[in-house]
């Protein structure tokens, strides 16, 4: 019990502080570019847009980044571009928020949750081959808070199966597996053994939404690695046309199937167009790419800040038997995103009761995440919670500390004295 392993000292109160979960971190340098945008009347998908997109690969080390308007969008369009339907099966966690499997519904495919591990916040890879059945296509891990997933072990579950892999187009024979989409909304800029994110799976999808490291306000990207062995098909037959391939597919699904986008009608006489699929609309504006340029240009120091707030947070609450997720360490340098923490012993009613007690005392607290078969939408498909016994002991004593990088020295120290507080008095 928590309340046996507790050590608390008071410490003098630091007075009363007002500390907000996730505001964003936007300075004059944003607000200058987005201005700068709006006033060269091209306030759509253009220039700076894939300006952003360049910027992205090359900060990735891949060959080329698509923008959107989520990373909710980015995933799905990936599933529809590699032709999961009716009829197919996609592996991901119940651990996530919703956007991780809400897309699988979308493309009509049906939902596979395997249990996290226990005492983790990963699914259990033990499991995952289990789970894969003829009809798996895609597997979708998710890098929660910001930590990468094992890769590896994902690879070794999909290669122990590969004898039941069944492609049902070219993009999928090109593979001749089971493809990995990892849903890294927390991850712009993670690592894990010197291999970052974008690197690890086959399609990645990041996530630019106001409460993520590097805003766009509203946003995501989706890259893809390189494949080093290629089919000989008439849609590609190198890897730069198949990558110019993917990114067509990319563009024609994001902006109605159109096969010219609007920078490209500026031509003059470029008025005409085709529509060669009934697409979607979800794509990046100039002034969010523009927002995203200072960002990312900002994104280093972003991310240190957040490493140095994770350590004074570990340094305070490790020696108290608080468990967390290791952001930097057996070869993880995270992005940073969430600061989870457990309070082993604790029920789910006094984990809500804390959160109540700090958020009298100024101190806005979250849950990551409520699992996905607790919510009417996925018990309506019929999955329960009693099925992801170790989702469901996850979630009932953790609690998300605020951390981003408007927080200064002293506000960490308060929230860790209103935590400490909290605890000893439930």
């Amino acid at each position: 019990m928590i309340a046996n392993a507790l050590i608390y000292t008071k410490k003098a109160s630091t007075g009363f502080r007002n500390i907000n979960f996730s505001p964003p971190d936007i300075t004059d340098a944003e607000i200058d570019e987005v201005v700068k945008a709006m006033r060269t009347g091209w306030i759509t998908t253009g220039p700076k847009t894939k300006l952003f997109e360049q910027k992205i690969a090359e900060y990735l080390g891949v060959s080329k980044a698509v923008c959107l308007n989520s990373a909710t969008a980015a995933m799905e369009l990936t599933l529809r571009i590699l032709g999961i339907g009716i009829g197919d099966e996609v592996i991901t966690t119940p651990y996530t928020y919703s956007a991780s499997a809400s897309i699988i519904d979308h493309v009509g495919a049906k939902i596979v949750f395997v249990d996290v591990a226990p005492n983790s916040f990963e699914m259990d890879y033990a499991k995952l081959a289990d789970a894969i059945t003829d009809k798996t296509k895609i597997i979708i891990p998710v890098d929660i808070g910001g930590k990468m997933c094992d890769y590896d072990s994902i690879f070794a579950a999909i290669d122990s199966k590969k004898s039941l892999f069944k492609a049902d187009n070219e993009i999928q024979a090109l593979y001749n597996r089971i493809i990995v989409m990892a849903d890294s909304a927390h991850g712009f800029g993670a690592q894990r053994r010197g291999v970052k994110s974008g690197l690890a799976a086959d399609f990645t999808c990041f996530s630019f939404h106001a409460v993520k490291n590097l805003t766009t306000a509203e946003g995501g990207a989706v890259v893809w690695r390189d494949r080093p062995c290629l089919v000989k098909g008439q849609l590609y037959g190198h890897q730069s046309g198949f990558n110019d391939y993917l990114y067509n597919q990319f563009m024609l699904y994001s902006l109605h199937g159109q096969s010219n986008d609007a920078l490209a009608k500026t031509r003059k006489g470029a008025w005409e167009y085709d529509i060669v699929y009934p697409g979607f609309k979800c794509n990046m504006t100039d002034i969010l790419a523009g927002f995203g340029l200072i960002q990312l240009m900002r994104y280093d120091g972003l991310r240190r800040r957040r490493q140095d707030i994770i350590e004074m947070y570990d340094r305070a609450l490790l020696p108290l038997g608080i468990q967390i997720l290791q952001h930097y360490k057996d070869g993880n340098n995270s992005s940073g995103h969430l600061y989870l923490a457990r309070i082993p012993g604790c029920s789910e009613d006094k984990r809500n009761a804390i959160i109540i007690k700090m958020a009298e005392a100024g101190v806005a607290c979250n849950v990551h995440y409520k699992p996905l078969p607790m919510f009417t939408a996925y018990k309506n498909m019929g999955f329960d919670i009693s099925d992801y016994p170790n989702a469901l002991a996850q979630y009932q004593n953790e609690i998300t500390l605020p951390l981003h990088t408007l927080l200064s020295d002293e506000d960490v120290e308060y929230v860790i004295e209103v935590f400490e507080e909290s605890l000893r008095k439930l």
